[in-house]
């Protein structure tokens, strides 16, 4: 099955279909992480747009349900270099192809990934057409042209999902783990698997939880690090929010332009100052607005688990895994905002704190998984902040 994705600007890349048919559109970007296929494709941060991995091999361990990122894959499509037909993992339970098939989603394969990503840093990032179906290029190139992309686009509207409690029984938090013989008596295994977990501490604490697009392991951290959570859609009220009581409210990350949240920029405005207030990605980039500052569109984004980050508090460095096309404005923020971290790569914000209120926010992803782990202490920094609320 021959297919090809066609840019706006008219550059084209041929290669072979995978999974289904047909013709899909979306903001093309690229992730440069050498791991992780499966939660690139089941983050709903990804909405709207077709993913080019760098890592030339994908597929080699399969998909399986307990790594997805939530109930469904986001992307409009998929672009990779070679396709690995044949998983060889223990815990894979279905390959990649059998999956797009599954889910209606449009792969490429046999595409120069290097030169997709070397012109889309040139260029910047910019809308396609991925399709397997007879047209020609400058039809191809002209319907993407005229397609949606994300600017200006609310996609948190799509993926936000109703109210729910985490994981009430205390079985979907669990940090997997290898078996190790040692360890036999300190952990728990479920069933025939050979799947092992470490035991969750006590909750501690009851947050409120913004679903923006929420990742699954976002969810998982919080209650490895004694959270309780209520997960709310997006559209709840401060004053709901506010009603019920919590130690603190996080705020999520999610797809699409952070300036087109105005309903939800308005609901934390009214939060800031009254609890403790935590925030990754899309919702730093909200917490900025609330701030009364603004966010703009990034050349290509920042979309891999190598993103070098720079502390500016300790000067420390850490490794970051990050998603995100949007940043926001340091020019724009008022003065009792504190810029905290910066991208080594372009010096764009990449964490906030207010000076006179119990509040904080990155832009990258603490609980990242697969990894890096470099930044997993900032649940521990929202559990203190909400000891000293407390106190």
């Amino acid at each position: 099955m021959t297919a090809k994705l066609v840019l706006e600007d008219g550059r084209v890349f041929h290669g072979e279909g995978f999974g289904a048919s047909g013709t899909r559109f979306g903001e093309v970007c690229f992730n440069t992480s050498m791991t992780g296929y499966q939660e690139v494709l089941t983050d709903p941060s990804y909405r709207g747009q077709i993913v080019s991995m760098t890592y030339p091999l994908i597929g080699n361990y399969g998909v399986n349900e307990l790594d997805a990122e939530s109930h469904e894959p986001h992307v409009r499509g998929f672009v990779i270099e070679e396709l690995c037909e044949i998983p060889s993992n223990w815990r894979s339970e279905e390959s990649l192809e059998s999956y797009f098939q599954r889910w209606d989603i449009v792969g490429i394969q046999g595409v120069d990934t290097r030169a997709l990503t070397k012109h889309l840093r040139t260029r910047g990032a910019m809308k396609a057409m991925l399709t397997t179906e007879e047209i020609s290029d400058a039809d191809a190139a002209a319907q993407a042209k005229a397609s949606e992309g994300t600017l200006g686009m609310d996609f948190v509207r799509e993926v936000s999902q109703p109210d729910y409690f985490w994981d009430p029984e205390h079985q979907a938090s669990r940090c997997w783990v290898q078996r190790d013989p040692r360890l036999a008596d300190q952990h728990e295994c479920a069933g025939d698997t050979s799947d092992v977990f470490e035991p969750l501490p006590p909750t501690k604490y009851r947050i409120v939880a913004y679903d923006l697009g929420i990742k699954r392991n976002i969810l998982r951290r919080l209650r490895q690090y004694g959270f309780q959570v209520d997960v709310v859609n997006a559209k709840t009220p401060a004053s709901e929010v506010l009603a019920r009581n919590p130690d603190g409210v996080f705020l999520s990350n999610g797809p699409g332009d952070p300036s087109a949240l105005d309903y939800i920029h308005q609901e934390v405005e009214q939060l800031l100052g009254k609890k403790p207030i935590f925030a990754i990605c899309l919702g730093h980039q909200v917490l900025g607005h609330a701030f009364g500052g603004k966010t703009f569109k990034l050349k290509f984004g920042h979309r891999g688990g190598n993103q070098p980050v720079k502390d500016l508090r300790s000067g420390t460095i850490a490794i970051t895994s990050q998603n995100h096309g949007y940043a926001v404005d340091a020019d724009s923020l008022p003065s009792n905002v504190e810029v905290t971290h910066i991208n080594l790569n372009d010096d764009t914000v990449e964490g906030l704190r207010h000076r006179e209120m119990p509040v904080f926010s990155v832009q990258y992803h603490p609980e990242a998984a697969p990894g890096p782990h470099d930044a997993r202490y900032f649940f521990q920094e929202f559990a203190n902040l909400i000891d000293q609320a407390r106190e």
